[in-house]
């Protein structure tokens, strides 16, 4: 990824968020492909929602996946990076934490509802000056980002040190082959105590993370266009169908119905 050159202009936002008097403040903002935000922190929660392209955010929790149609909840302090993956016109809501003090401490990613999306839109083209319409506006925002469903395209990392070193590796070269065994022999443990420390470390079990990391592999490719067969062979499944099955049960629908609306339908 391209290094940051705007960084003035993205502390000049930061000083912006910071400032806002309004629990809920709304930015939008343009990136080109490749473009990478470098680690930063705000006071607010962020929801960051992609209307173009995809967005890939890393922090100390894990990496998550933002295609089209979702946004992704970023607690407030949490430091993180944002890498741009393909041009990507961004619609941020900042939220004070004490506007919605029940929303989980964790980074997740979650599916828009028809009427999020529309909320979000119109947050941000709203006045910043406050307005009885603004403020019923940003109310029923919060009513429905406390509602919205959690999807499975995050990717959280252990702390253990080799663990780390081998989710890295994997993801550099992601397969639905990963046999639990082999990884539990690099650590010298018993495949119980494996899979007990893997979920323990991440909350996940070693067969969700791989079929979340061949998801986050996948995804920027689909949403680019790429055949559906093409993408899955490179990823080791045995056909398109096999790919198919798994994309399904992870995001509940077959890749060419899930980009269906988003102007990224993959081919075949």
């Amino acid at each position: 990824m391209k290094p940051d050159n705007g960084q003035s202009d993205h502390l000049q936002r930061l000083r912006q968020i910071e400032a806002a008097p309004a629990p809920v403040y709304a930015l939008p903002s343009s990136y080109p492909a490749g473009h990478a935000v470098a680690p930063h922190h705000h006071s607010r929660a962020q929801l960051l929602y992609p209307r173009t392209g995809v967005v890939m955010v890393t922090s100390s929790q894990g990496r998550w996946m933002v295609p089209p149609e979702h946004a992704l909840w970023i607690p407030p302090e949490l430091e993180h990076s944002v890498d741009m993956i393909g041009h990507v016109h961004m619609l941020s809501i900042y939220v004070s934490p004490a506007a919605l003090p029940e929303i989980s401490a964790n980074v997740r990613v979650v599916a828009l509802t028809d009427l999020a999306r529309a909320l979000i839109v119109e947050a941000v083209a709203l006045p910043q000056d406050s307005t009885a319409r603004s403020g019923l506006v940003m109310a029923l925002l919060l009513d429905e980002i406390a509602k919205l469903p959690e999807m499975p395209l995050g990717l959280p990392f252990p702390s253990e040190p080799r663990l780390t070193a081998l989710c890295r590796s994997f993801i550099e070269n992601p397969s639905p082959h990963l046999v639990i065994d082999e990884w539990a022999g690099t650590l010298a443990m018993s495949r119980r105590a494996f899979t007990r420390t893997f979920r323990r470390q991440t909350g996940v079990s070693l067969s969700l993370w791989r079929q979340q990391a061949c998801l986050l592999s996948a995804l920027p490719r689909l949403a680019n266009g790429e055949a559906v067969t093409s993408v899955a062979l490179d990823l080791g499944y045995d056909s398109a169908a096999a790919f198919t099955t798994m994309f399904k049960r992870m995001l509940g629908a077959p890749p060419r119905q899930y980009f269906a609306g988003t102007g990224g339908s993959p081919a075949s």
